[in-house]
């Protein structure tokens, strides 16, 4: 997946959406930004202020097509 800059994209705007997996006990849980036009951001919803995994909307887009495809077992 191709990773752009985290320190380049102004996450500011980010208006960060909870996993609809992710549940209300405190467990693993993801949020998404997809409403910057540069970028998709996720992390770590427990951490806020904590780093965010950065990418290009393509790249964002084909990671959705694999994993929707192809299921991880965490």
């Amino acid at each position: 997946m191709e990773r752009l800059d985290s320190t380049v994209v102004d996450l500011s705007r980010a208006t960060w959406q909870k996993s609809s997996r992710s549940g209300n006990t405190g467990g693993n849980c993801v949020e998404v930004a997809l409403n910057l036009s540069e970028a998709v951001a996720v992390r770590d919803s427990k951490r806020p202020d904590g780093p965010a995994l950065v990418c290009s909307p393509a790249a964002w887009r084909s990671f959705k097509s694999v994993v929707g495809h192809h299921p991880i077992a965490l």
